[in-house]
């Protein structure tokens, strides 16, 4: 989170939502799916109480995307109960292994 900005009350909500996003694991790879570089940004309006999770999955044909959507929407929506909560999937970039944190290839043993 490079754009963390301390005087940004929204700021520290972005940072308190990867944390959530980090305790849902791929179920395939038992990776989180930050470190799997799934999630690609985190965008909170403190005005309209609005969280927005922009993320991809593996790939279009995932058999299991459907429930990490709902997982990352529901995770979000019960830590984060004052805000609605948006999960906006895209495949733009396409995901790939260079994505994959450094934390993420220790956990593939790379």
């Amino acid at each position: 989170m490079n754009d963390f900005n301390i005087t940004d009350s929204s700021s520290f909500v972005k940072v308190n939502v990867m944390e959530t996003l980090r305790t849902i694991p791929d179920p395939e790879l038992n990776i989180n799916i930050v470190d799997l570089g799934l999630v690609y940004g985190v965008d909170v309006n403190e005005a309209t109480k609005q969280i927005s999770v922009t993320m991809t999955l593996s790939s279009k044909h995932c058999p299991v995307g459907s429930a990490i959507l709902k997982t990352v929407e529901n995770s979000v929506a019960h830590n984060f109960s004052d805000y609605q909560v948006e999960v906006i999937l895209t495949w733009e970039p396409v995901w790939n292994y260079d994505r994959i944190t450094p934390e993420g290839l220790r956990q593939l043993g790379r």
